[in-house]
């Protein structure tokens, strides 16, 4: 499995649009696994976590101009573009 995790520092009273957005978003990418946004007790930045097969269904949802256009609408509500961390998930499994 590869994937990324992230995180997303919304704009100032942006955050619960932000959530929405999100919720919104039923795009199932090609190769995706799970897609997971966690909205810390302390009221930090959200993070987020997208899980694929592999890394070339990673790359290849990334590169979609569908993509490109979510990202973009995601952006008007982040004060920054998000920290990625991508890589090969080497533990996973499901409780």
């Amino acid at each position: 499995m590869y994937g990324s995790i992230f995180n997303l520092k919304p704009k100032q009273g942006k955050k619960d649009e932000l959530i929405s957005h999100l919720k919104m978003d039923e795009d199932k990418p090609e190769g995706g696994l799970a897609w997971y946004v966690l909205n810390p007790d302390d009221d930090g930045d959200l993070v987020a976590i997208a899980v694929f097969k592999d890394k070339d269904s990673y790359v290849a949802n990334a590169e979609r101009p569908e993509q490109h256009e979510n990202f973009m609408k995601m952006m008007d509500l982040l004060e920054e573009e998000p920290k990625w961390k991508d890589g090969q998930f080497v533990i996973g499994e499901n409780l």
